[in-house]
């Protein structure tokens, strides 16, 4: 394929999807509600590292607001992996956006902090701010002499994954039909990764590009954002081999809170979400799963006028045929019920109603992540 038409496909199955994306690209994530979507406290809630393997605190677009700001402080989130670049920003894109990123981190100061190190979330935890992990979930900033992922590391970028949902210079999205695995220059491109210590991300990738990525790395790596096939079986989801073979590497899945995890039209329940995670559980082991919410700390102003947004945008891009499979437009991008700026809180307190123990919620929400960022990073 030319490099032409790959950055075409992949233009076109980037616009198919949901979720944090197209929250901030509606502008939906700059409101935010009034109330709490849950009232439901967990009581280690406030003493425990919390941290959601992918969300979004703000837009490079404009300043934060101080109402943002507040939402940051009573999340109770230690740290947050946020993606700076969108898919398909080239290198001076990306360049650009890591470059404001970290200037609007240094500019709210008093409320952000950037992690570089396992040992920032900690001071992140005790100084009550939000703190920053740049990520990238896609690979247009690199070029084949992958100079950049040096580069980019060195800016303080510490999460990379290796495609998004179509092909990529180091591997294949999971909605490539003929996923041809790691190529040569992603198996170069996990050694840089790793020389540099960077946590490689396998989400949205295909099972061939999974496993051999797996088979390529010497460190532990992460799928970020994910659920199970063994419940709701979805090109987003992973196999019950693709999650134990991520966990056997020292290193995690995280759920996330997105409509891929269950068919039909309606509304997803948090019981839903809960059932993905005692699955993972289950599967990879107390120490080796967590979360990735793919949701913004702010939570969304769901009223009318934005389940009206949601409607036409997913039946324009149903009718270009550029629509996320299992995409309708009667199910917003996110769970109602989670939808509140402690819906980890929420998580950790639904977890506890299962019986399962303190120890290991406090793993699920936070510990897990900061093991293996300590592992990778350190």
């Amino acid at each position: 394929m030319s490099d032409i038409n790959r950055r075409a496909l992949i233009k076109s199955l980037v616009s198919g999807g949901v979720g944090s994306y197209l929250a901030i690209n509606s502008g939906i994530l700059n409101a935010f509600s009034g109330g709490n979507a849950g009232k439901s406290t967990w009581n280690s809630y406030g003493s425990s590292i919390v941290i959601d393997g992918l969300s979004v605190a703000f837009s490079l677009r404009e300043p934060v607001s101080e109402e943002a700001l507040g939402i940051f402080k009573s999340s109770g989130i230690s740290a947050l992996n946020m993606t700076v670049p969108y898919p398909g920003d080239d290198y001076s894109e990306t360049l650009k956006k890591v470059e404001k990123a970290k200037s609007i981190i240094e500019q709210n100061s008093n409320y952000l902090r950037l992690i570089q190190s396992a040992s920032d979330i900690l001071k992140a935890k005790q100084e009550s701010k939000l703190g920053i992990i740049m990520g990238f979930q896609s690979t247009e900033m690199f070029d084949e002499s992958l100079s950049g992922i040096s580069e980019f590391a060195k800016m303080g970028v510490k999460i990379m994954q290796v495609s998004y949902n179509g092909p990529s210079i180091l591997g294949s999205g999971g909605l490539v039909k003929e996923d041809s695995g790691i190529t040569s220059l992603g198996k170069k491109a996990i050694e840089i990764m790793e020389a540099e210590k960077v946590l490689i991300d396998l989400s949205h990738s295909g099972k061939k590009t999974v496993s051999s990525a797996i088979r390529q790395s010497k460190r532990p790596v992460v799928i970020s954002h994910t659920g199970c096939n063994a419940i709701y079986d979805h090109p987003r989801n992973n196999d019950d081999t693709e999650l134990k073979a991520a966990a056997d590497t020292g290193g995690l899945v995280g759920v996330y809170l997105m409509p891929f995890l269950e068919g039909g039209e309606h509304e997803i329940k948090a019981d839903v979400v809960i059932e993905h995670i005692l699955h993972a559980y289950k599967v990879c082991g107390e120490d080796h799963v967590a979360i990735g919410s793919d949701q913004g700390v702010v939570p969304v102003n769901d009223g009318p006028e934005y389940r009206e947004s949601i409607r036409k945008e997913v039946e324009r891009r149903i009718a270009a045929g550029i629509s996320a499979p299992g995409e309708t437009p009667n199910r917003p991008p996110f769970i109602p019920e989670l939808n509140s700026e402690r819906r980890m809180e929420l998580i950790a307190y639904k977890l506890s109603q299962k019986g399962i123990p303190d120890r290991v919620v406090e793993k699920i929400i936070g510990k897990n992540w900061l093991r293996v960022f300590a592992t990778v990073w350190n």
